[in-house]
């Protein structure tokens, strides 16, 4: 397959209804979705694992949020250079070094568990964790758009978000489970297996190398993908959106809070409310591959992001755990919505060339705000209290949500996907 997609024949182009499943018709998409299920299963269970590690070992608030800080400061720092390197470099080739370091990693926090070591090398290997799968996140935003035909990208989309979450129920639930009567370096051991399998799926399918077109060899260019962003209006604001949504509405980090102290349910209990989002996310993603495409998908946004506010304050006033379940699992079925718009219009309006380098801009703004959110819900919850953090995050999601509406009027007036066409 070519590393550059067909192209639909103008951008009113209005092709037949495609099949649920035509991404499907992609070995190499078949190969790379098994992979990336088996990894994220790990990566979450790992999560679940690690979180509740720390807070009994420490019993701290800040140190919760901690563990976000350590994986926000790669992505900063390295997400951009990561996308330079994806652009020029085998996009397979990068994600599969990336697997081999994250499986090691995780060796080494198995390690560190089993021999009750000091807390701080889990840090220390958090932060080599989180290196490797910054590189990893920019090859592989920009590797799966040439697995497939552009006209069944959307479908692609749809169907990794949905195993994505598949994984992100499974892994949560099953570490949730092992926890109660197993240490937590055998979930360790298992997210290493899982990046290794991810590892084995990688070698069949395309190395989709990346390519500047002329530009010389070296770091000329670097911050084009940060260039094209920013004069991307539409991009800009969806990221936009989706960043601050999630620096301030995400409660994950603070669920071991609200598992031991608050709901009372334990480490069962918080393998399934970590899972519940994710629950929401694949009815929600099920729906979307089934239903008729978006035609209004700006609009579809700003409901998505409002709904997630709302239902994120009435989880940090929740008490009563199947209230919390469904709060969290509305959460995620209105999150996919806003992942699927998002990078949707990402991958569609890049051009190839610079896919590798957007795809990590995207990351910078996305997976830092991730983690950021949850250091910054740590701080705010050892100063205010977790509810207190949690309640006031959704608030100012929803205000997030009427900033952009009112700064950029291109997210409202947005199309259907098949209307668009890549940016000069």
């Amino acid at each position: 397959m070519p590393d550059t997609p067909d192209l639909p024949e103008s951008p009113t182009d209005q092709s037949p209804a495609l099949s649920p499943y035509a991404a499907f018709e992609s070995l190499g998409f078949r190969f790379y979705l098994i992979g990336n299920f088996l990894s994220t299963i790990g990566t979450q269970m790992l999560s679940v694992a690690v979180g509740w590690e720390i807070y009994r070992r420490t019993g701290s608030a800040f140190a919760l949020g901690m563990i976000g800080l350590t994986g926000a400061l790669p992505v900063v720092v390295l997400a951009i250079p990561a996308g330079h390197l994806a652009d020029r470099f085998s996009r397979r080739s990068i994600l599969m070094v990336s697997q081999l370091i994250a499986a090691g990693a995780s060796v080494g926090l198995a390690w560190v568990s089993y021999t009750v070591a000091d807390v701080r090398w889990i840090f220390v290997l958090l932060l080599l964790l989180a290196t490797a799968r910054t590189f990893g996140w920019a090859a592989r935003g920009a590797f799966m758009v040439n697995l497939v035909p552009q006209a069944h990208f959307n479908n692609a989309v749809t169907w990794n978000s949905s195993t994505f979450e598949t994984a992100s129920v499974t892994g949560p639930a099953i570490a949730g489970l092992l926890l109660v009567h197993h240490p937590y370096w055998i979930i360790y051991a298992i997210d290493a297996a899982s990046s290794v399998a991810f590892f084995l799926m990688l070698m069949p399918t395309p190395a989709a190398r990346g390519h500047i077109g002329t530009r010389p060899a070296g770091f000329e260019g670097l911050f084009d993908g940060l260039r094209f962003v920013f004069r991307t209006k539409i991009v800009l604001a969806t990221i936009t959106l989706d960043l601050f949504a999630v620096l301030f509405g995400g409660a994950t980090a603070l669920l071991p809070i609200f598992a031991d102290r608050i709901l009372h349910v334990g480490p069962a209990g918080l393998g399934w409310l970590r899972a519940a989002p994710s629950m929401g996310a694949i009815c929600m993603a099920m729906t979307l591959a089934h239903g008729r495409p978006m035609q209004r998908p700006g609009v579809a946004l700003l409901c998505a992001v409002t709904g997630f506010g709302v239902v994120t304050i009435v989880f940090g006033l929740s008490r009563w755990f199947p209230l919390s379940m469904v709060m969290l699992f509305l959460s995620g079925a209105f999150d996919n919505v806003s992942v699927v718009v998002r990078h949707t219009l990402v991958q569609i309006l890049t051009p190839d060339a610079m896919r590798g380098r957007v795809s990590a801009v995207n990351n910078v703004f996305i997976g830092s705000s991730n983690e950021l959110g949850a250091f910054e819900s740590g701080v705010t919850a050892a100063w205010f209290g977790a509810v207190v953090s949690v309640v006031a995050g959704g608030v100012l999601t929803i205000l997030t949500v009427v900033m952009v509406a009112v700064m950029w009027r291109e997210v409202v007036r947005l199309r259907a996907f098949t209307t668009l066409e890549p940016e000069a």
